[in-house]
């Protein structure tokens, strides 16, 4: 994994100058930062704002393989999967930690590679790196990273707002990310049974980003901003679009109704699964790792959203006694069951 770059043994540096050395590119660009890193805690200030926290865990073998993920692309979606969850309150993220725990087999210049993702998804989106931690592990590569943000209270968005005859609204495309993902097992599974063979992506740009190096949905939120759209409720599409929506429809004590033919699939999602013969719409519905944003908003605002090509309107919210319950293609109805990712699934 390390052959082609000069190793630095960590060793040599210690836990502290280990952190000096990650660290000293960091700049600080929010004004709601006071402290940073340097001190036993960093400070802020959002002057009347909601504080919003989320935090995250990537280990090693459950939720990333590095035969096939880039370490800088891996520090990158760290950022990017928790910012994501400021972004489904309706939040803008303005902070993170960032900790790491390693074993020996990780040389200097490969922790390097994963902060300099991480501080590229921290520039782009506007985000300050105030804290974190390192560690040894003997349990191979962890990450945790820790998001801040802010919002104004009215704005705040919950899961438990739904109300019946609200619009059900997906921003995107789904299912990218988990057909992505089977393309690079199938291609890991050729190259451990022949390693002359080199892998065969081409064409395939788009599903594999959706996997390696997701966005996520900051600039959703600042279009419902700009559009005057307060959500009802809002999640982000993590574990597949069947298990957000279940989340909604429990937390806001509603059913729904999901039409098929209405879900966003990218071309290139679709063809791909009919390679693999899966279903798209399974692939859209039970794969997870989109990180869109999944929200309902009241029918009188439709007229804003219904220009915007983004953004689907997928279904809406029904009486509680109705179900949850998709519509497909061919007129059936079913029950919509979850069957997304679980990190406790043998």
């Amino acid at each position: 994994m390390f052959d082609n770059i000069d190793k630095t043994d960590i060793n040599e540096l210690g836990e502290f100058g280990l952190i000096k050395h990650l660290t000293q590119a960091v700049e600080l660009t929010q004004k709601s930062t006071n402290k940073g890193i340097g001190d036993d805690a960093a400070v802020m200030d959002f002057s009347g704002y909601k504080t919003l926290i989320s935090t995250d865990l990537l280990l090693e073998n459950i939720h990333f393989d590095l035969r096939y993920v880039p370490l800088k692309h891996l520090g990158y979606k760290a950022v990017q999967v928790n910012l994501s969850d400021i972004y489904a309150m309706n939040g803008i993220a303005s902070q993170i930690t960032f900790s790491i725990g390693l074993s020996s087999k990780f040389p200097l210049e490969a922790v390097e590679e994963i902060y300099e993702g991480a501080l590229i998804a921290c520039k782009k989106y506007g985000v300050d790196l105030v804290g974190g931690d390192t560690s040894a592990s003997a349990q191979g590569l962890v990450i945790s990273v820790t998001s801040i943000g802010y919002a104004e209270e009215s704005k705040v968005t919950y899961r438990s707002g739904a109300k019946e005859g609200d619009l059900l609204c997906v921003s995107g495309d789904l299912g990218g990310a988990y057909v992505g993902l089977q393309l690079l097992e199938r291609e890991k599974q050729i190259y451990l049974e022949n390693p002359n063979i080199q892998p065969d992506l081409e064409g395939k740009d788009y599903i594999v980003e959706r996997q390696l190096k997701p966005e996520a949905r900051k600039d959703v939120v600042e279009l419902l901003s700009f559009l005057n759209i307060k959500p009802t409720s809002m999640i982000d599409v993590s574990d597949g679009l069947a298990s957000e929506i279940l989340h909604i429809c429990e937390a806001s004590n509603v059913g729904c109704k999901l039409y098929e033919d209405k879900i966003p699939l990218d071309p290139m999602t679709y063809e791909t699964a009919r390679e693999f013969g899966l279903d798209p719409t399974v692939c859209a519905l039970s794969g997870g790792e989109d990180y869109e944003l999944l929200f309902t908003i009241p029918q009188a605002d439709y007229d804003k959203i219904k220009g915007q090509l983004d953004i689907s309107v997928i279904g809406y919210i029904t009486e509680p006694s109705a179900g949850k319950e998709m519509i497909s293609k061919s007129g059936h109805v079913h029950e919509i069951k979850a069957q997304g990712w679980n990190a406790f699934k043998k």
